[in-house]
């Protein structure tokens, strides 16, 4: 169920934030389209705590793992990456559908370590959408569909105001896959 009690733009002001407390970085440096790695200087531990900051603000689970890892758990070692850790063609085409026709840095062969510095902001605000929109019609605990957010953030049921509990990001991840494997049939 999509969901519209928590906007794209409120969550991009929770990741800069997240951004600015976790890499000291200049709030007006943050825009869609900036990579955390190559525009802000984020490495990989950093990522962890802007997700963990993330998931505190809005009281989501963010996935711990990447698409290419999900790939290879479902379809089998050697169908994203090959024996040298780099990008197969297969890979490249979900990437693509993923973070969009537009990266233009996206190729077979690329090596794996490269890809983390394709993250924008934008791509990070979109998993977070993609979370929230996993919001179910009703509360698990009494069953209500009278969801509301007094903050524009976190989202409480209306009824007993039982916090919404949604998808994680990996489960959201692996269900994409499997629905873009039935209508691409990539695998």
């Amino acid at each position: 169920m999509g969901q519209n009690l928590v906007t794209e733009e409120k969550v991009f002001g929770e990741l800069k934030k997240a951004v600015v407390e976790t890499l000291r970085a200049d709030e007006n440096k943050i825009k869609p389209e900036t990579s955390l790695i190559k525009d802000l200087g984020a490495e990989s531990l950093d990522f962890l705590d802007i997700n963990y900051r993330l998931e505190q603000a809005l009281g989501i689970k963010m996935a711990r793992h990447f698409v290419l890892e999900h790939i290879e758990e479902i379809y089998g070692e050697g169908t994203a990456l090959d024996e040298n850790g780099q990008l197969t063609d297969k890979a490249v085409a979900v990437l693509k559908i993923r973070f969009g026709e537009n990266v233009a840095e996206l190729r077979p062969g690329m090596d794996m370590d490269e890809i983390p510095a394709l993250v924008t902001a934008q791509s990070m605000v979109s998993g977070v959408m993609d979370i929230l929109d996993s919001l179910p019609e009703k509360c698990t605990k009494c069953g209500a569909s009278s969801w509301k957010s007094e903050d524009g953030v976190r989202v409480k049921c209306g009824s007993c105001g039982e916090a919404a509990e949604y998808a994680n990001g990996d489960d959201l991840i692996k269900a994409w896959l499997t629905k873009v494997q039935e209508e691409k049939k990539l695998f």
